[in-house]
């Protein structure tokens, strides 16, 4: 220790003189301290200037030479490589119609005599629902008959001037213009038959009958006394019994899609409930949507209609399960890079930023599996972070 002693004299006052003693750490400090404060009163302008430097220094620094500072962390959006449940879906939009439906039409034109159902009538399988006038189909048939009764006297006619008893004339010696004379007199009478019966089918096909029970969903020509043709008049049943969810899906995604799997439908007038059905036709022909693009027609089944909630018509979504996995290595699809070919996601590795291949499995609209390549926990970049 260094001994200090007060040189002023104190003898005056009755004090006596005090010894500070002052470790050489501190005697060094006080000496700095001394040294710093005469450089500033002799340096003004140069301290300040220094100080000002120091402030545009602190403040002017790049966010980029901080975050670059602080690690990749601060760089990227990240997330980690998680074990979870994963389910594989493609979704479509579609409407429901039913299992069991008949479009009815008329097979002649003619005066429309009758309708009788309206629509929303339940019907049962066979009953007639409507008729055309059959006035003059009966007239036909009554002019058929006619022509068939004259025909036949003249086919008789000729079996006796042959003196032609049977119709075997393998038994007769005929000369071949006899033989012909004879076989045409059948035929004419074969044909008036033929026109009959055409006149009494054409008199019944006057009358739309339903070949299954169910509810009259539509009918084009409701109004007795017009005339119609088959192409005006249409008569629609369905069975509400066996309901279907008929839906488009995209020909990008139809490669997944089987007959068997699961779908869980969420209808517009029933939005807040799931209804599962299972896909049972997938049509073999494409179509065109309305925007121009490919589809194939799916059908899927609908649980039992109780109290006719399902209704032809109804829109609705449909996700259809084409896979599932459960207690998965999974990352977000964000992550996902694709080059040449190959898949990689980036990982943080410390302070640096490292490209990985993985091999992935199936995927949802956020999560895809991870088969390789990462292990649980690892952190994958999703993106950068905005400024």
């Amino acid at each position: 220790m260094v001994e200090l002693a007060d040189t002023q004299d104190l003898g005056s006052c009755g004090v006596k003189p005090v010894r500070v003693q002052i470790s050489p750490s501190a005697l060094k400090m006080k000496k700095r301290l001394i040294e710093i404060f005469d450089f500033l009163k002799t340096h003004k302008i140069a301290a300040v200037f220094g100080a000002i430097i120091l402030l545009v220094a602190i403040f002017t620094v790049p966010k980029r030479t901080i975050s670059y500072l602080k690690g990749p962390a601060e760089q990227y959006k990240t997330t980690k490589v998680k074990k979870q449940d994963l389910v594989q879906a493609v979704s479509a939009s579609g409407e429901i119609e039913s299992e069991n439906q008949v479009i009815l039409k008329f097979q002649t034109s003619g005066k429309l005599a009758w309708v009788g159902v309206k629509e929303g009538d339940r019907v049962e399988a066979w009953q007639a629902i409507a008729s055309l006038d059959k006035r003059k189909l009966k007239k036909d048939i009554e002019t058929e008959l006619n022509d068939y009764m004259k025909e036949r006297w003249d086919f008789e006619q000729t079996r006796e001037d042959y003196d032609i008893t049977t119709d075997d004339l393998s038994k007769y010696t005929l000369t071949n213009e006899v033989r012909r004379i004879l076989e045409k007199a059948q035929f004419d009478l074969n044909n008036v038959v033929i026109d009959v019966e055409i006149a009494d089918l054409t008199e019944k096909l006057a009358t739309i009958v339903t070949p299954i029970s169910g509810i009259v969903t539509e009918i084009e020509s409701p109004i007795a006394g017009v005339n119609i043709t088959p192409a005006t008049a249409r008569f629609t049943v369905a069975n509400p019994s066996l309901m279907k969810f008929v839906v488009n899906v995209d020909e990008s995604d139809i490669g997944g899609v089987r007959i068997g799997q699961k779908a869980i439908i969420v209808l517009d007038a029933y939005s807040e409930e799931e209804f599962e059905g299972e896909i049972t036709k997938i049509a073999f022909a494409s179509i065109t949507t309305r925007g121009g693009g490919t589809a194939f027609p799916i059908e899927i089944t609908l649980p039992e209609n109780e109290s006719l909630r399902f209704k032809v018509g109804m829109n609705g979504d449909a996700e259809i399960i084409t896979a599932q996995e459960s207690d998965i290595l999974t990352i977000s699809v964000e992550a996902i890079i694709e080059k040449k070919g190959k898949t990689f996601v980036q990982i943080i590795e410390g302070k640096k930023v490292k490209e990985v291949e993985v091999e992935t499995g199936i995927e949802s609209e956020t999560k895809i599996q991870i088969i390789s390549g990462l292990d649980e926990g690892q952190i994958v970049i999703t993106g950068k972070k905005t400024k």
